[in-house]
């Protein structure tokens, strides 16, 4: 690569990291994390879980936001937290902090935990990095530069192991959009049932479509295809995160997309480890799912077996943008393959 060419990709890594902080200044994005019950009282349990892993301890919050989890770490019985926070919602941050009273405690930092220096070395890091299809964002790699750079040995981290899943799934919201043209002429007298091509090209797309699926939509059990250990992972790991799946369907149905979701379990003291789910099976996150719909529908019957792999990796136009790849198989059908990503302008505060 050229020294120009080189320049201008770095020019543009730093635009696009300024445009997602930024998307992080607004107060929406910060009232929907904060209203998602899931998310956080799923934290705060975690973190009132390990109380005596913190009591007296130095805390790391990787991307801290509000500061709600700084606090949280503050009433555990932490003695120091670096809230680092690239925002400008770490001023807001600051405010909380000395609001609730432990300002002596928590030390609000704001710039990239790439860039800042802290004054020692901690026992635990927290943060809340997972994105749509668990990394959109790319915010983990974020959290595994600061545990490389400031967690002492053998410390915590919350959460600690990160899991992906996948299911065949009948949206049945896409089929009606799709019948829609054929109703036209009986409501209006003009024929349009030839716009069902073109709605197919327009729904049926290479995006990454982010809605709740309801579970009588689901066709199979969930197939795990990956997980991350948070403790060992690395930044190259994270470059294409891939693995591949087995689900046999329940019954005969239209099968159109596949589902994908995450979950993250954290470790707890004496206790069974606490796990945060997206799963359509689980109360609705502002997470929701991540639908990848198929060019076509595919009939399927009990026992049809959905399989493949899927790779997960950061887009070529931006570094925090996740792209999935599918190659997959539906019973005697031939192997088909597509690629799928998040739309331009696309972020958790929309």
């Amino acid at each position: 690569m050229s020294h120009g060419a080189a320049k201008k990709r770095r020019q543009d890594s730093s635009a696009q990291d300024s445009l997602y902080f930024e998307s992080y200044a607004d107060v929406s994005i910060h009232e929907e994390m904060i209203a998602d019950t899931v998310r956080t009282d799923t934290y705060r349990k975690a973190i009132f879980r390990n109380s005596e892993a913190l009591a007296g301890k130095v805390v790391l919050d990787v991307g801290a936001g509000t500061g709600v989890l700084s606090v949280f770490c503050a009433q555990a019985g932490a003695r120091k937290v670096y809230a680092v926070e690239a925002s400008s919602i770490a001023e807001q941050a600051a405010r909380i902090v000395r609001q609730n009273g432990v300002e002596d405690r928590v030390e609000v930092i704001r710039g990239t935990v790439e860039s800042v220096e802290l004054p020692e070395h901690v026992d635990v890091i927290v943060s809340e990095w997972m994105g749509y299809a668990l990394l959109h964002e790319s915010m983990l790699n974020s959290v595994i530069s600061a545990r490389d750079r400031w967690l002492k040995p053998g410390g915590l981290i919350l959460p600690e192991r990160a899991e992906l899943f996948v299911a065949p799934i009948s949206d049945l919201v896409a089929e009606e959009r799709l019948s829609f043209w054929g109703t036209v002429k009986g409501q209006y007298g003009v024929d349009m049932s030839c716009m069902a091509d073109f709605a197919r090209a327009c729904v049926m797309n290479g995006e990454i479509a982010v809605h709740p699926v309801t579970v009588e939509d689901v066709l199979s059990h969930p197939c795990r295809f990956a997980q991350l250990d948070l403790r060992t992972v690395t930044l190259e790991n994270l470059k294409r995160v891939s693995g591949a799946f087995s689900c046999q369907c329940f019954g005969s149905s239209s099968l159109n997309a596949l589902c994908v979701w995450f979950t993250v379990t954290f470790p707890g003291e004496d206790m069974p480890p606490l796990v945060l789910s997206t799963s359509p099976f689980k109360p609705e996150t502002h997470w929701k799912q991540a639908v990848l719909y198929l060019d076509e529908p595919v009939d399927v019957m009990q026992d049809t077996k959905v399989e493949g792999s899927i790779s997960m990796f950061p887009s070529e136009q931006s570094s925090r943008y996740v792209c999935i790849h599918v190659d997959y198989t539906v019973g005697e059908h031939k192997e088909k393959s597509k690629t799928f990503s998040i739309p331009d302008g696309y972020s958790e505060n929309q």
